[in-house]
């Protein structure tokens, strides 16, 4: 690669966004689980030589890979919409060392209802942050709107949880292994539109290729949200489907049974290393900047744009979140 930064876009995608795997080796590198651990100068030079980068005044000497890896650091840390710091906890390049622990622990501990109840309250936590973190930051929402949606989703999954284990008592022990995915998955579709909901009442900020604002969108946002809602469940799918399976049959050998204590740590592990995958391709399943026929807007969108644009603006786009 050239040392040469000075005609550098930092902005201009890596790898072709257009495509699955252009999208796949994208969030291989910015949700890479070591940037999640970066220190604060780490992160501040990381800001500091991105914005220099755009403003055209990338200090002599400053080679293209260090370029490349402050960009890396920028995408993992910082809001695409506010290019504010996230909280570490809810970004994507965390969801690797929180997931595998919150999943493990679901797993490993879903034959009680205390435990079942306080692991989808833990999960629900999380996944609240997530999602609040993720958000497309140009719809605010209110802390009313907040509780509510982390109250419901919630309450949504310990209603699945608590539920499905009653009715599977009499099931295969596999089955009852299963229930903390069909709670996962029932509470993300909740809890992500929930979260989201302004953007569902008010509408998504789209634009045209050339970042002027066009309006809001309420079928863009619900396009938006349903692929977030799809990805989740993705991510969460393998692991939770497979890993049940996997111990079921661990559990059997004679030497499982003889060292009960490894079963949690060997769960989180395992459960870490579905993630390590899952998370990259499940974020790239579909376009973080989603593109949109004008003729599938809202009508009276449709007529804005036409007035103030004729036939030049063909296609929409917007910012879908995490």
């Amino acid at each position: 690669m050239a040392s040469d930064s000075s005609s550098f876009n930092i902005d201009a995608p890596r790898w072709d966004q257009s495509t699955f795997r252009g999208r796949l080796k994208h969030f291989f590198n910015v949700t890479d689980p070591r940037t999640a651990f970066v220190s604060e100068q780490e992160l501040a030079w990381a800001k500091e030589m991105v914005e220099k980068s755009r403003a055209g005044d990338v200090p002599p000497g400053t080679r293209v890979e260090q370029l490349l890896y402050a960009k890396k650091l920028y995408d993992s840390a910082f809001h695409p919409d506010t290019g504010e710091k996230m909280n570490i906890i809810g970004r994507m390049s965390f969801q690797v060392p929180g997931g595998m622990i919150i999943t493990g622990f679901m797993l490993q501990f879903y034959r009680t209802v205390p435990a079942v109840i306080f692991w989808q309250w833990v999960n629900q936590s999380f996944n609240a942050l997530v999602n609040y973190t993720n958000r497309n930051a140009a719809s605010p929402i209110s802390v009313r709107q907040m509780a509510l949606s982390y109250v419901t989703a919630t309450t949504a999954a310990v209603a699945t949880s608590v539920g499905m284990n009653l009715w599977t008592k009499r099931a295969p022990p596999l089955v009852g292994r299963w229930v903390p995915f069909v709670a996962v998955a029932a509470a993300n579709c909740v809890n992500i539109p929930m979260m989201r909901q302004q953007e569902l009442i008010q509408g998504i900020c789209v634009k045209d290729r050339n970042q002027n604002e066009l309006g809001l969108s309420q079928r863009a946002a619900a396009i938006g949200i349903t692929q977030v809602v799809i990805s989740r469940i993705v991510m969460a799918a393998p692991g939770m489907i497979l890993l049940p399976v996997i111990m079921e049959r661990l559990e059997k050998l004679h030497f499982m049974r003889k060292v009960k204590m490894l079963h949690l740590p060997l769960q989180v592990t395992l459960a870490g290393c579905f993630l390590l995958f899952m998370v990259p391709v499940a974020c790239g399943l579909f376009p973080q900047e989603c593109e949109l026929p004008v003729s599938y807007l809202e009508p009276k969108l449709q007529d804005t744009i036409k007035a103030k644009y004729g036939d030049h603006v063909s296609s929409v786009c917007f910012n879908k979140g995490l």
